[in-house]
């Protein structure tokens, strides 16, 4: 950006209404849920849960995935190692932004390596980021493989896909583990729910 073009920008956060207000008008504490796991593994599926438990209890909440991310702003990013790199930066920068409207946001991406969920941590901050681990099987996660991906990797249709020809990277500190392969969905839905309220509260 040209120096002249920069110099006529002027910060206006001293001026909008500030977080605390925002989150008094909406009684709760704006947070990110940022929920990772290999595809197929129940992460969209328990986001989708928990959004609708927090909106029928009162809460705003909005739940950010693929689906809804790369048809609209990410809509020029491919898969390239480049490409997931700039899509986890966008994801973050909307979710703090989110976040510090005082709105719950719950977000479902693959995310497969330290490097891409720490990426989003620095961005949304420590005090936001709450990172979630559906940890379910390989094995699971293929044989509820309803868009067909796995198979298609397993053919070499898909390159670099997580799990099969790409690593996926167990987070070495998630502040919630949830058993998706071992416990029911209704049961995974209430241990996240019960770690998320607290996390809420005005």
């Amino acid at each position: 950006m040209p120096q002249q073009e920069a110099s006529n920008l002027f910060p206006i956060f001293d001026k909008v209404v500030d977080r605390e207000n925002k989150e008094a008008l909406l009684k709760q504490r704006g947070t990110v849920i940022w929920m990772t796991g290999l595809s197929g593994s129940g992460k969209t599926t328990l986001a989708i849960g928990l959004e609708k438990y927090l909106h029928d209890n009162g809460h705003l909440a909005y739940l950010l995935d693929g689906d809804n991310l790369r048809t609209g702003i990410n809509s020029d990013l491919g898969f390239s190692e480049k490409d997931r790199k700039e899509n986890i930066r966008r994801v973050a920068e909307v979710s703090k932004l989110f976040a510090s409207s005082g709105i719950i946001t719950v977000n479902s991406f693959v995310s497969p390596t330290e490097e891409l969920r720490q990426l989003a941590k620095s961005i949304i901050g420590t005090a936001d980021f709450n990172l979630v681990y559906v940890n379910t099987p390989l094995e699971i996660c293929e044989k509820r493989d309803t868009k067909g991906l796995y198979v298609k990797a397993r053919k070499g249709e898909i390159k670099e896909f997580t799990g099969i020809s790409a690593p996926f990277e167990e987070p070495k500190q998630a502040d919630l583990v949830i058993d998706a392969g071992r416990d029911a969905y209704e049961e995974c839905l209430k241990q996240l729910i019960a770690f998320v309220l607290p996390k809420i509260k005005c």
